[in-house]
């Protein structure tokens, strides 16, 4: 049949598509069917580029390697790391160290403390000893009635301007013993400037005649004056031999012991004391001339004290014998 000019057959109006629900229904009965029969067919989604996944890739940008080697460390880094480590030990180490030696360190700071302070102590000693600041300027000397003070003080000018530590004690020494009357001495310092010399005189016991000369000596026989005339107040020992230092058992140690116990009183009326050995010391009173037998200077205490007691009770005896204190005799 021929067609009419202008007629198309695409350009035709297409059937009329069926409404919805009747779409729907046909899909809802296929399912049934399907399910009827065992399949089930369900549609497979179609992603379009709007519903695709956000994150996904695409397939201009090249995908991140998550693999523990993707990238090494360098040499450097690994000797940075190694030198961070190293220390990170060594902090660790000196911590403990510390932790375990804390008593040690404390024992040991408290040596090096008190160290310190001696060494200070040392070097200030050393120092004022040097200074100027304690050179010696004054002299004193006490204790003297026989002796010349000033004559002591002159005999030891050469101390002066010496620091009071650097004294020579051996040149002081030597220096007074220059002086027989001193017995013994002590020196004294008194900072800053000066020193006190303390003098213990030798105290005279009686008189040793030899020749026509009259020798003043204390208990250690030391010459203490010497003059052509007797001295007033002290009686002439007749005894030989040495002092109680050197011959413990000579006339004059006993002499010199039996001088020394005897009170003030009675000393003072002592004329010549004898004594050939250590047992038989006598003497005779100045103003009586009566004797008194001592004999040994053994209990010389008890005897001088029954003495006393006959000087007052027996007065006119010419003799008087206290060699055995507990049984004494006048006559």
């Amino acid at each position: 049949m021929k067609r009419p000019q202008g007629f198309d057959r695409s350009a035709a109006p297409a059937a009329p598509a069926p409404p919805r629900e009747a779409s729907s229904r046909r899909d809802a009965t296929a399912r049934e069917s399907s399910r009827a029969v065992g399949t089930v067919t369900d549609p497979i989604p179609v992603q379009t580029p709007e519903t695709a996944a956000p994150h996904a890739p695409s397939p201009e940008t090249p995908r991140t390697e998550s693999s523990p080697y993707s990238r090494l460390p360098s040499n450097r880094e690994i000797d940075k790391a190694l030198r961070a480590a190293r220390r990170e030990r060594k902090r660790l180490e000196r911590g403990e160290v510390r932790r375990f030696t804390k008593r040690s360190r404390r024992r040991r700071y408290a040596w090096l403390g008190a160290a310190a302070v001696v060494v200070a102590l040392a070097l200030a000693v050393v120092l004022i000893a040097f200074s100027p600041l304690l050179a010696l300027k004054h002299i004193q000397v006490t204790g003297t009635s026989r002796l010349d003070a000033t004559a002591v003080q002159k005999k030891l000018s050469d101390q002066l301007g010496t620091p009071l530590p650097l004294l020579d004690q051996a040149g002081i020494s030597s220096d007074l013993a220059a002086f027989p009357l001193i017995r013994s001495y002590t020196v004294e310092s008194h900072p800053p400037d000066s020193i006190v010399i303390r003098v213990v005189e030798r105290q005279p016991v009686g008189v040793i005649q030899r020749g026509n000369a009259f020798t003043l000596v204390d208990a250690a026989k030391v010459p203490i004056a010497s003059s052509e005339k007797r001295p007033d107040g002290f009686p002439l020992i007749a005894a030989g031999g040495g002092a109680a230092d050197v011959d413990a058992d000579s006339g004059f140690a006993a002499a010199a012991n039996v001088l020394s116990a005897l009170p003030a009183d009675v000393l003072a009326q002592v004329d010549t004391i004898a004594a050939k050995t250590k047992d038989d010391v006598s003497f005779t009173l100045r103003k009586s001339g009566a004797t008194v037998v001592w004999g040994s200077a053994e209990d010389s205490s008890l005897k001088a004290a029954d003495l006393a007691a006959l000087l007052k009770s027996a007065a006119g005896a010419s003799r008087y014998d206290v060699s055995s204190p507990h049984s004494v005799t006048t006559g």
